[in-house]
């Protein structure tokens, strides 16, 4: 354990993991950066910002950066609105300037007040997206973009007709390569797999794309029928050398400062950029089977740092990615060295194998995203919920319907709102109890009373019937927000009024000068 955040000790476990997650998140970046409206290789440029810029300078031990798809169409309509890419580019750098700033002012403590039913339950939800949105890429039929996770698709279609339509379209070559290569996946979780010491350090979903690759070479040899075809293959840009990759990069255009609307874009960038960063450093951090947690300011400034080099060097914008993040762990990281080493070959595979990268078939990488959704979206969650009962199981179906049907960011502030009504709810009962027999009623607050009591405290008070007798006990709360001690002073005022007897039980160390007793 005391091994577990050195580099070089782990290395044999984070090498195959950043492989592994290259080759997942060559497929997104293109996807993302389609979907942006932007160039191919705008994708390519935040994938390996994120994972080498973002991963040295970040906290966090597994979680992975890169284009995001919550971002999609924020980015798409900034474009628009900005008229030319190289003017978003600029608004991305002020962005990252503004992350950077939101990072020394400590916003990042924002992150330690998500309500973990909704965490859990936005996890939960990312894993039934998986599964649903990889089942068309499962069967072969690849026209709607990788890293999608919107309910409604810019096609015109939503996540279920896509399924529907992607049975009429079955690749039967693409459908048992899939077969296979989870088959191969579900093998390598088996114990004897795990006790083999020799084939336990050969990574599972690397060896399901190779042989997911030989399977469909094989296919042309023996059964041309079931060949997988071009357009269901991994298909990256080919550059010739390294100036013709640096050459396709785009510059911000430094000309439009004075653009108002660069403003606008780069402020509503950098605040929901950091909001999907909190939020997935936060279930990053669930995930860890170390328990090791973020510092979630220091994240914020690498972030930054993230988004303004992607600014300048012409990439989308980067935030911490759930999906990439569970592929990692799932891959059996332990440091963020598999992080940087997939950026790296993110790099270096992009210059010089794009051919043989382009062999790929996409239901092999669709086989190791639904195993990754599975293991997101697990039964036992749902059961380890409900038995926590409704205050934390309501908010975790919402948040997963919520994300299911709209999309992450407007899923999870629905979720938000319905977890922290909760968290106000029991923070209520925990922190007032209310007694009655009869007539006879008895509030005694038992620890700190904020405002947040003070609706429900009025409700309760309004309810005691006229004649009856009424107890105050507060001097065992360290702290009484002063509302809560007007409400009391003005229904003791009233209390006459309906013949109500009210006592305040007062004592000589209560922390509270409202029930200290002086005499």
């Amino acid at each position: 354990m005391k091994n577990i955040s050195h580099p070089l000790k782990n290395f044999k476990y984070d090498l195959p993991a950043g492989l592994v997650l290259s080759l997942v998140a060559l497929p997104l970046c293109l996807g993302i950066a389609l979907a942006s409206g932007a160039p191919l290789i705008s994708g390519l440029i935040a994938g390996i910002v994120g994972g080498i810029v973002v991963g040295i300078l970040s906290g966090s031990s597994l979680s992975v950066s890169g284009p995001a798809a919550g971002l999609t169409t924020i980015v798409l309509t900034s474009i628009d609105s900005l008229q030319s890419f190289e003017a978003f580019l600029f608004a991305l750098t002020l962005a990252g300037l503004l992350q950077i700033l939101l990072g020394f002012l400590k916003a990042g403590t924002l992150g330690n007040y998500f309500p973990a039913s909704v965490i859990k339950g936005m996890l939960a939800a990312i894993g039934l997206i998986l599964i649903l949105k990889q089942i068309p890429h499962a069967l072969g039929y690849d026209r709607d973009y990788e890293g999608d996770e919107s309910f409604f698709q810019p096609d015109g279609e939503n996540t279920f007709t896509e399924i529907l339509n992607s049975l009429e379209y079955i690749s039967p070559g693409a459908l048992l390569i899939c077969i296979i290569c989870i088959g191969i996946l579900l093998l390598w979780e088996s114990k004897w797999i795990k006790n083999n010491t020799f084939l336990n350090y050969i990574p599972g979903p690397l060896l399901a794309v190779l042989i997911g690759v030989l399977v469909n070479t094989a296919f042309t040899q023996l059964f041309p029928s079931l060949v997988v075809q071009a357009e269901h293959l991994v298909n990256i840009p080919k550059f010739e050398n390294w100036f013709a990759f640096t050459n396709q990069m785009q510059s911000p255009d430094f000309s439009v400062w004075n653009n108002p609307q660069i403003y606008i874009v780069a402020a509503t960038l950098a605040i929901v950029a950091s909001l999907e960063t909190l939020l997935s450093i936060e279930a990053a951090d669930k995930l860890d089977p170390y328990l090791r947690i973020t510092p979630l300011n220091k994240e914020l400034k690498a972030q930054g740092v993230g988004n303004l080099v992607a600014g300048l060097l012409g990439g989308l914008p980067i935030t911490a990615v759930v999906v990439r993040t569970t592929a990692n762990i799932t891959a059996g990281a332990r440091t963020k060295t598999s992080t940087i080493t997939h950026g790296l070959l993110l790099l270096i595979s992009v210059l010089l194998i794009p051919d043989l990268l382009n062999t790929i078939p996409l239901s092999a990488l669709a086989a190791i995203l639904l195993l990754v959704g599975y293991k997101l979206c697990k039964p036992e969650l749902f059961i380890q919920l409900y038995k926590k009962g409704y205050s934390q199981f309501i908010p975790f179906v919402v948040t997963i319907l919520a994300i299911l049907f709209t999309d992450l960011l407007i899923g999870i502030g629905i979720g938000l709102v319905v977890g922290l009504y909760f968290v106000m709810k029991t923070n209520f009962h925990h922190s007032v109890s209310i007694i009655h027999d009869k007539n006879q009623y008895l509030i005694r607050f038992n620890r700190d009373v904020s405002f947040l009591n003070k609706s429900v405290l009025r409700k309760t008070l309004e309810e005691i019937p006229e004649g009856a007798s009424l107890i105050i006990d507060g001097g065992h709360s360290q702290f009484i927000d002063q509302d809560i001690i007007e409400t009391l002073e003005n229904f003791i005022a009233s209390a006459p009024t309906k013949n109500i007897d009210v006592e305040v039980k007062k004592t000589y160390s209560a922390p509270n000068l409202f029930f200290r007793k002086n005499d």
